[in-house]
């Protein structure tokens, strides 16, 4: 019988339930979510394992999404479970659609949940919730604080006056609303088992005020203790509820620094105030633990660090792509920051550049590079500090920045504890990368094409636990014997299993989690178990993973670009078509049994390499949710052996393509932009190939390995002309008046990492000074000048 046949048969079998059983594929139906496209799901599938819109919102909760394809009764009475522990009560409403409130939560990424339709009793129906860090929530979706400069700096001098806001009115459904006040803290001793996130209801500032979406208020300093609060949001609740109630449908203004409402001495002198704030906080940063040891080391140049896309992101307090404005970072046009969180502090690691593309530090500028304590994107477990996303680091590393530079001028005491980290240590990841009908560059920089069809190995590295797949399958159906890539599945260790595909009209790419579709329609970044996906438009996808290994896919001409950046703690462990990392050429082609493959210009030799490293039904991480992918993929040999491709590119001058292959395709990469075109018929793949080409040099070239010779302090009682540090950079040194220099007045970096020339110093000058100055240079004279005297 047909696969079709087959699958669509077990439609009817509707015996068994997806209730408890979201996921699985049963016996006689499937609740998997593959079940919607191969036409096999149980009959419930729907009602029990349930999609919900809008899929996202912040993590302080308040979401009114509605449940999707499920039926529920006018007296159904709805309650929301998420993460098997937090409760909040939906309703339904007048089309009987279910709905559910998302809670407050110390976490990102996808929150499970569970909805029951009897109060509570028994809870049937499972989905999933995203919830999203509140610097990466789109600003439709919050409450916008007008002139957020005004609120920074409210209360020092010559700022004043009233406050607004503003919001969206129908994400709170209600005619009037409450306007309330909620503060973060954190309480018990850092880093021990008592250290605890509160959020908590404050005070309100309005009561039963008409929901339409704007509030101006004249701020004063709160009373009963509540000035003691210094981080907090504001939230728009309908006034139906009382004051500080829990998870109800609401709108949150972003976390913010609560100048606004601080005690009465703040007015009188808030530098004053926030120098007592900066010393405490300098004294609390002694007694806690060094992380600066762990984290990782900054790239050298704004190239470096743009091209590092899997172990650094760009900070969107500060994007180049979104004009450069820089709050907290004066002078830097860009900065990134470290993905990952340190494993044992959950530190964080912000780098910024200039104009120049250098790197800013703070022993040079405000404006300069900065670790921090907590990572703004917190990080796995979440929940206990410092790892609460955002909130953690608006207490050890934003606040005191305000205290110690924004509200006061004593930055030294904040960067003493937050100082820049140069790049003397920093190694660049090593790209390899595949593109076209498919062409591959290895990790050592090895160039071949394989043309096979099925699903291969593209990576796998046992030690850092890191599998990568790949697909290939013919190039515009079975006519041309030439394939292409059109999906990449990836894993490291107890992750998701990520894949990257092309869809049905080859025109976007497709992001699975665990074989279900993630839809990107509301967030471009996902926290992901282990893992974590960026997908800014339906072209581009980059995956990163805790070990920095990063992929980027890219979409042109409907053929995927997909490069795999390694850092250096791979080399000597990866196998697989992008070969060996180990910085030799010569033994990059190892077929999967340990054969070298001696001849690489031998394009049979390197068919029979590609073939080998074909993966297996059971190791396989793709999702097979169509007949065709069936029949093609899972239930045929995963190296299709019949398929025999052109291997060479062909010369005939004859051809119409061939006037044209030559025009567009020049160069180092021609041959493969030639293949494309005179084998694949395609002048715009041709072009898409050679572009894919030029990017992968280019990305070579920016990740070239950089000297620093680290930072170069000023003498005391001079100054030092030039803040580059890196090899070929010459740093000018002077003394103010009233000293001497002594050493070298210029020094430059060296291709040893060290700086060429004598320390400086200067020396004040004195009546001895001068008198043994002019001695000295007296007896340096040339000696036909002294008898001329």
């Amino acid at each position: 019988m047909p696969t079709c046949q087959r699958l669509l048969l077990s439609c009817f079998l509707t015996g068994q339930t997806c209730e408890g059983n979201c996921g699985a594929k049963l016996q006689s139906c499937s609740c998997h979510p593959t079940c919607i496209s191969l036409k096999n799901c149980c009959a419930d599938y729907r009602d029990y394992c349930v999609e919900i819109f809008p899929y996202s919102g912040t993590i302080f909760g308040g979401t009114d999404f509605v449940v999707l394809h499920a039926n529920f009764n006018q007296s159904s009475q709805i309650v929301c479970r998420f993460n098997d522990n937090i409760q909040t009560v939906g309703y339904v409403d007048e089309n009987s659609r279910g709905h559910c409130i998302s809670p407050l939560l110390y976490e990102t990424g996808w929150v499970p949940f569970q909805i029951s339709s009897d109060n509570g009793t028994t809870f049937s129906r499972t989905g999933a919730w995203l919830s999203v860090h509140t610097g990466k929530l789109d600003s439709g979706l919050k409450a916008t604080m007008d002139n957020s400069t005004k609120w920074q700096y409210y209360g020092t001098p010559n700022v004043g006056g009233t406050l607004s806001m503003t919001w969206n009115v129908s994400s709170v459904r209600a005619e009037r609303v409450n306007i309330e006040l909620w503060g973060y803290s954190e309480t018990g001793e850092p880093y021990s088992e008592n250290w605890q996130a509160k959020w908590e209801y404050l005070y309100s500032l309005a009561r039963d005020y008409p929901n339409n979406g704007s509030f101006t208020f004249l701020p004063k300093p709160a009373e009963d203790g509540f000035s003691e609060w210094e981080l907090g949001s504001i939230r728009i609740s309908p006034s139906t509820f009382p004051d500080g109630i829990w998870n109800v449908n609401a709108m949150w203004s972003e976390d913010h620094a609560l100048a606004w409402h601080l005690e009465e001495k703040f007015r009188q002198d808030s530098a004053a105030w926030a120098l007592d704030k900066c010393v405490a906080w300098d004294q609390l940063e002694e007694e806690l633990p060094n992380f600066l040891s762990e984290i990782i080391d900054c790239p050298c140049t704004l190239a470096q660090a743009r091209a590092d896309t899997g172990r650094f992101h760009t900070d969107y307090g500060c994007d180049i792509e979104k004009g450069s404005v820089c709050t907290y970072h004066p002078g830097s046009v860009h900065c990134v920051r470290a993905i990952h969180a340190s494993p044992k502090y959950g530190a964080g690691q912000q780098c910024c550049y200039d104009s120049t593309g250098a790197q800013i530090l703070t022993a040079d500028s405000i404006g300069g590079s900065t670790p921090d304590r907590a990572h703004d994107w917190g990080s796995p477990p979440f929940k206990k500090p410092p790892r609460v996303p955002a909130e953690s680091h608006w207490l050890y590393d934003v606040l005191s920045f305000y205290y110690c530079c924004l509200w006061s001028d004593n930055c030294h005491y904040y960067f003493k504890h937050r100082p820049s980290s140069d790049c003397r240590t920093y190694q660049s990841p090593t790209p390899g990368v595949v593109f076209g009908d498919p062409h591959f560059i290895t990790f050592d920089g090895v160039s071949y094409s394989f043309n096979g069809k099925g699903e291969y190995s593209l990576v796998t590295s046992a030690d850092k636990q890191l599998i990568i797949q790949g697909r290939t399958e013919p190039v515009n159906g079975t006519f041309i014997k030439a394939t292409k890539l059109s999906a990449v599945a990836m894993r490291e260790g107890s992750s998701d299993v990520i894949e990257v595909r092309l869809d049905s009209s080859q025109s976007r790419l497709e992001v699975l989690r665990n074989q279900k579709t993630l839809s990107f329609t509301e967030q471009t970044w996902m926290d992901l178990k282990d893992v974590f996906v960026f997908s800014p438009t339906s072209k581009n996808v980059t995956v990163m993973f805790p070990t920095g290994a990063g992929v980027e896919v890219r979409l042109a001409e409907g053929t995927m670009t997909t490069t795999v950046l390694l850092p250096e703690e791979f080399k000597y462990s990866t196998m697989g078509l992008l070969g060996k990392m180990n910085g030799d050429a010569k033994d990059d082609l190892v077929t999967s049994d340990g054969q070298l493959v001696l001849n690489q210009s031998n394009p049979e030799d390197l068919f029979s390499f590609g073939g080998s490293w074909a993966i297996s039904n059971e190791s396989s991480l793709f999702t097979y949710d169509s007949e065709y992918l069936l029949d093609t993929y899972f239930y045929a040999p995963r190296h299709d052996s019949s398929f025999v491709p052109v291997f060479s590119v062909p010369d005939n001058p004859d051809d119409p393509l061939a006037n044209q292959a030559t025009v567009i395709c020049s160069g180092e990469g021609s041959l493969f932009c030639r293949y494309d075109i005179l084998v694949a018929r395609s002048l715009r793949l041709g072009n898409a190939t050679r572009v894919s080409y030029q990017s992968h040099i280019s990305l070579v070239e920016d990740l070239e390995p950089v000297v620093s010779c680290g930072w170069l302090s000023p003498p005391k009682n001079g100054k030092k002309e030039g803040t580059t540090y890196l090899q070929g950079a010459m740093v000018r040194l002077s003394c103010d008046d009233g000293y001497n220099l002594e050493g070298s007045k210029e020094r430059t970096c060296q291709k040893d990492g060290q700086w060429s020339g004598e320390p400086t110093s200067c020396v004040a000058i004195t009546r001895k000074n001068v008198r043994n100055l002019a001695m000295y240079h007296r007896e340096r004279r040339p000696h036909s000048w002294r008898n001329r005297r």
